[in-house]
């Protein structure tokens, strides 16, 4: 039997040590603009590819049920990347790299939000909605990892995990979301 416990040690401590690295400042910004966009009636638009479309579905459901559930005022959140016939289509179509734009082009308005996320911050489909986002001016939110990339720099609001290491960043995304999902809803226990 193998002893993989050096290991998950190792892990741990990089997961901590970059939870720990986190600009509550860029966590708070953003969650006022999350918190602003419910209570003023505006749209959310969140997309993302592989894990970061997982944790784009994830978010919309925590934010839609989890906080909205007993709130007056609810999120609209709506995940770009769950559609899955439709980014199918404009892929085989179009091109890959417009998935998120295009339907952002049916329903964006100025002033709604887009939020990309991103572990390198330069996928292609996730850059295009910023831009057009950017150019209709509505807020852009990015999530990103590694150096940030595109979206780091475009995004008019951002949390950065700096860290070299896909699985990290994800996981650290996710508990972003459960955190702003925990606060944002009044749950007890912090």
């Amino acid at each position: 039997m193998t002893d993989y416990r050096e290991q998950i040690s190792r892990y741990i401590a990089m997961e901590k040590e970059v939870l720990d690295s986190l600009d509550s400042g860029e966590i708070s910004r953003v969650m006022n603009v999350l918190e602003e966009a419910r209570l003023s009636g505006k749209r959310i638009f969140i997309c993302g590819n592989g894990g970061s479309a997982s944790t784009s579905s994830h978010l919309e459901c925590d934010f839609n049920k989890g906080i909205s559930y007993g709130q007056e005022i609810k999120y609209d959140i709506e995940c770009l990347s769950d559609n899955v016939p439709m980014m199918m289509a404009i892929a085989n179509d179009i091109s890959y790299d417009d998935i998120f734009v295009v339907p952002l082009r049916n329903k964006l308005k100025k002033g709604d939000i887009v939020i990309g996320i991103s572990g390198s911050g330069n996928s292609t489909n996730v850059v295009k909605a910023f831009e057009y986002a950017n150019g209709l001016g509505a807020d852009t939110i990015a999530l990103t990892g590694y150096s940030g990339g595109r979206l780091k720099e475009i995004g008019k609001y951002g949390i950065h995990v700096a860290v070299d290491n896909m699985q990290i960043v994800e996981d650290v995304h996710l508990v972003l979301n459960h955190m702003m999902m925990f606060i944002l809803s009044g749950m007890k226990g912090c």
